[in-house]
Formats: C-alpha cells, structure tokens, sequence
C-alpha cells in the first residue's frame, strides 16, 4: 500500500480513515504576527487550545486531516510538530506551494521566470525546487515531508502571478507525482481556468486534483461538469455560512449524490483553531465554523436527505484515500 507523509512519519494510504481535506490549524499574516503579537498572545496557551481541539475531533473518529496552509498562508512547521506529538492518534498532512490571488511574492519577481523578459531567455522557476524539496526532503529542517501541492484562484481569474504559481505546481507534481488542491471560486468558474491550464497546457491528470470550495456554488450542472471531467470537488466550507446558508450548501451534496456524483466529493470545514485573517469579535456569528460541525449537524441532515451509508465512506474514506496514495 503507497505510504502517505504526515507531520509524525508516513503511514499507510489504507490507515487514513475518515480524512477531513481542507482543515487548518492555524491561519496566520507572519509579519503582522512577527510584528504585532498582542492579539495571538501566549504560544503554549494556542497550542494547548488546538491540542484540546484536535482530540476532540478524533475522538469523534476522524482519523487524518489534510492542512493546506502553504506560504501566504503563515505555514510554520516547528509549531504544527509539536501540536502533533500530542495528538498521536491523528495523521496531520501538510502542504507546499504558494498562495496568492495575484501577484507572486517579492521575493521572486527578479528570479527565475521574473527575469526572463529581462534576460529574453526561458529561466527554470525556483518555485518549483522548493516545492521539490519539501515533498522529497522536508521542510524547513523540519524533516517533516509535504504530501501534496497547492495553489489559488480567485474571482481576479488568471493573473500572471496566479498562472507562474500553478505552472510551478504542475512542474513539481509532474517530478513526484504529489497530487494537487486548489483554492477556487466556483462562482466565477475558476474551476474552468484550472482545466485549462493545469490540465490540458500543463499535463495535470484531474483525477489528482482538488478544486477546493466547490461548495460554494449550488449550481450542480456546473459541478457535474467539473466532476465529470475527472476532478474531485472539495465540499469544504461547511460552517462558513457567510454568502450561502447551510442547507444550501447540504442540499448541493445531496443532489450531487443523487446525480451519481458520490466518489468526485470530499467533505471537511476550511476550519481553524485561529485565523488572524477575521476580526476576533466576529467569530461568535459563526458557531458552525469548527471542526465538528459535519459530525454533529451535516451528516444527520446528509442522511435524513436519503444519502446512503455508503456514499458518506466514498466521501469520507475512500476518495480522501485514493486521492492521497494515489489509486
């Protein structure tokens, strides 16, 4: 069975369990944070509060969570080890690639493919080494090895910064074969854009990709393509009832289950123990965003709707497998 990289060692694709795609656990801006700590506050009272967190998700029976905070998103390492060592009875699958919506960080604009008009040659993107690297070595030191890719498109569309980025993806998916998530916005059809470049400019298989937030969009039609095109579609905000509602985003499940479409969905939340990302103060406004809304609320409802047993597995266990190992 293909082995499959969390923060505390590779385990077997076939031990991953009831898998949550799309969770954090922290969501931080790193120089807002460096710079103005006040509100994060103590470091062993924030690990201790996802600690506490964590456990109690699985004690609820989920057995891994896929974190797909990559840099743009204050990923940190040393900090996810040291929450995992505690929480041994859930895998922790961590992320590499760049999150943006448009422009690439300064740090690369003149290296690379940033001076290629400068140069007038075709340079290789650094990018794409380190993403290499955090997949084959680890990250940061850390030891601890990247088990897949990700990316980001949003209602801006396909910015250069944004198709720099997903080229990249695509070159270090092609050299490991880690399999890819990509932020999107389904109410512009993002998930098009990706087909187009991901897939058929770059040779991406779209059985190996995620098209996060698909959830957000109840147009099935829409879905179905997408699915029907081989993607899986990462129902993934459950709880963030912002511009939709809950029954929406559950009735588009069920429909999409009744339409045949159970083995191309993947459920989770988009949580976080903290995202720095949202005033404190409007958390309250939000009580489903948390880890254990889908066992507690989702799932009753998915299953009073007339989704099976069998198609909740496929979403909750099979697909997070085979998305993972590879089969």
């Amino acid at each position: 069975m293909t082995q499959v990289n969390t923060v505390l060692g590779p385990v077997d694709a076939a031990e991953l369990g009831r898998t949550y795609v799309h969770e954090h656990i922290f969501v931080l801006t790193g120089e807002m944070q460096g710079n103005y700590p006040d509100e994060w506050g103590s470091e062993d009272e924030r690990v201790a509060d996802a600690v506490g967190r964590l456990r109690e998700l699985a004690a609820h029976g989920v057995r891994t969570i896929i974190d797909p905070t990559v840099v743009g998103l204050g990923r940190y390492i040393p900090r996810i080890q040291r929450i995992a060592e505690q929480v041994p009875e859930l895998n922790i699958v961590v992320a590499t690639g760049l999150y943006t919506y448009n422009d690439v960080p300064f740090f690369f604009r003149y290296r690379g493919h940033g001076l290629n008009e400068a140069l007038g040659t075709d340079l290789p993107d650094p990018m794409a080494d380190l993403f290499v690297r955090d997949l084959t070595e680890g990250i940061a030191g850390t030891g601890v090895k990247a088990a897949m890719l990700k990316c980001a498109i949003d209602r801006e569309g396909m910015t250069p910064g944004v198709a720099r980025v997903m080229r990249a993806v695509a070159e270090a998916h092609r050299r490991t074969g880690a399999p890819v998530t990509v932020h999107t916005h389904p109410g512009t059809r993002t998930g098009l854009d990706v087909r187009r470049l991901l897939c058929d400019e770059e040779g991406v298989d779209p059985r190996r990709v995620v098209l996060g937030h698909s959830g957000d969009s109840a147009d099935c039609d829409h879905l179905a393509e997408l699915a029907d095109a081989g993607f899986l579609l990462g129902m993934d905000r459950f709880g963030l009832n912002l511009d939709t509602t809950f029954e929406a985003r559950a009735d588009t499940v069920v429909e999409m289950c009744r339409r045949g479409h159970a083995e191309s969905m993947v459920l989770s939340h988009d949580a976080a123990c903290y995202i720095d990302w949202i005033d404190p103060g409007v958390m309250p406004f939000l009580p489903q965003w948390n880890y254990l809304h889908i066992e507690r609320d989702v799932l009753p409802y998915l299953r009073a709707k007339g989704v099976t047993e069998e198609q909740i597995t496929t979403m909750l266990v099979d697909n997070p497998r085979r998305f993972l190992g590879g089969a």
